[in-house]
Order: C-alpha cells, then structure tokens, then sequence
C-alpha cells in the first residue's frame, strides 16, 4: 500500500464532506443521542469518529494535513444547466435530508479543533478535491470518499482512494484495481462511464451497452474521441453509441472533474492537529 510514498513526507488527506457525512448519519451502527435523549447526535458524532478511524487505520505514514470539502448550495447548478435530469433522481424527502441536520455542528466542530474545511458555493465537491489534487502532484494525496468518479484521479502515482464501506485491507483502492475490476485505466474512466451511466447521478448510458462493451471498445487505451473511427462500433450495440452519440460526449463532459475551482483554502503541508475523539468533540460543542 505505502511503497510509492516519499519517506517523512505529510500526506494530504482531502474529504468528501457530504459523502461522509451522508455514511455518518444512514451507516453508523448505532444512533447516538443527548444524554437526555431529546436530540440524535449520530451524523455528528459520526462523522467525526469515523474521521479519527481513517487517520488511526488507513494512512500507513505520518499524520496528515486534513482538508474536508463541503459541495457549494448550488454546486450542481453548472451540470444541470447541460442536463435537467443530472442528480434529479436523488430524494428530497425530510428523511432522505436528515444529514443536512449535522451540517453545522460539523463545521463548528471543524473549527473549534483548528481543521481547515472549505465550501465553495457553486462547486461540487469532487471538483474542488480535484483541484487541490492535481496542484499538487508532488505530495501523497489521500481521498476519503466512496465516489467512484475520484477513479479519474487515479492515473498519477501520489493519489489514492479511501472507501471506509469496505473491508479493512481493502479500503485503499489505487489505479490497478480500476484496470483489474473494469478493464479500463484510470484516464479512461470518464469515457468508459459516459458508455456505461453513472446510476448515482442519473447519466443513462447508452441503451444495452452493460460494462463489458465499453471496456471492449476501449481496449488497448482507445480514448472516446478516437472509438467512432475505429471499427469497433459494430451491430446493435455499435448503431446505439452511433444514436447517442451527442449525448455521450456531454456525459462524458459532466463525468469530468473540474481541476479550475477557485479553492478557498490552502494546503500548509504541515500535519493537521491530532483529532479528539468523537465524544470530546461533542463536549467541546455543548451537544450533550
């Protein structure tokens, strides 16, 4: 897992905020109340114990500098101006919104502990960790999320992926398990997903072509823009890309993560203080 990293070099450990914090409140295995168990706590405290657990057990050197990003109000403002139906699928129910409850006391807890977090209004998330990514191409970056769309950042060698949902030993995912599981590199990533829709953000795909097609048609790293003349849009299946082809092209656009946001905040390459435990930083919130 650790080969690749520089000897007593600071990692970076970026966090998808929302993604967390969605995993805190509907995953956690217990529900954590006030002592007098009139209010949940459990998105917050969670949030924060599973933090200290992916600092504790899956980073293999020095203690990280921590940057949890938030995705902006109106971050997804952008892509559904090119696609109403991008995300539309997602439920707006109270229950479905429960974790936006923790959002707050999240932040304030961030602060009080002296960690940075940003929030860029009109930016996802991924874009703005893709931005501080890609700027710093030199330094062990560490992404906590389980959004497959991080795979994309995957072709460099400093980057690395931390999925909590999975089994210890297997929650840092790196480029070969992307070649290995989809037949298709990193770089090819946003192509191959263009083909295939991305169910979580409500990009179809085209019409019958599963994950197998795409990555045959990619094969050999044939990118998206070079499939039309390659011979390889045969029969049903190659006639469907051919149909699609437009809308291909614009999904495999959304797919793409922006590395242009105006980030808020600034990485200092030195390491993050050492994070309390969860019920601590409850305490320190007047929470309980």
């Amino acid at each position: 897992m650790g080969s690749f990293l520089p000897a007593r070099v600071c990692p970076l450990l970026l966090v998808d905020g929302h993604h967390l914090l969605w995993s805190a409140t509907f995953g956690f295995p217990a529900e954590i109340r006030s002592r007098d168990k009139s209010r949940e706590l459990t998105g917050a405290f969670a949030f924060f114990a599973l933090l200290r657990c992916v600092v504790r057990d899956d980073l293999d050197t020095t203690a990280p500098e921590i940057i949890v990003v938030f995705d902006g109000e109106q971050g997804s403002a952008a892509r559904q101006t090119e696609d109403v139906d991008y995300k539309a699928n997602r439920p707006t129910t109270p229950e479905a919104l429960k974790p936006l409850q923790f959002l707050q006391p999240v932040k304030d807890g961030l602060d009080a502990f002296g960690y940075a977090w940003m929030e860029i209004e009109n930016a996802e998330a991924d874009d703005s960790i893709a931005t501080l990514a890609r700027a710093h191409p030199d330094r062990p970056v560490r992404i906590m999320s389980g959004d497959q769309d991080y795979y994309q950042l995957l072709d460099t060698d400093n980057v690395r992926i931390i999925n909590r949902s999975r089994n210890a030993g297997k929650r840092v995912i790196g480029p070969e398990e992307v070649t290995g599981r989809f037949k298709v590199t990193p770089a090819q990533w946003a192509d191959y997903r263009s083909l295939t829709g991305d169910p979580s953000d409500n990009i179809p795909g085209v019409r019958g072509v599963g994950p197998g097609a795409a990555a045959k048609y990619l094969a050999g790293g044939l990118t998206l823009d070079e499939l039309p003349e390659s011979g390889r849009l045969t029969g049903t299946k190659g006639q469907a890309v051919h149909d699609a082809w437009g809308d291909v092209l614009r999904w495999r656009d959304m797919i793409r993560m922006r590395t242009d946001v105006p980030v808020t905040a600034h990485p200092t390459g030195l390491p993050s203080p050492e994070l309390p435990k969860a019920a601590d930083i409850i305490a320190k919130l007047g929470l309980w």
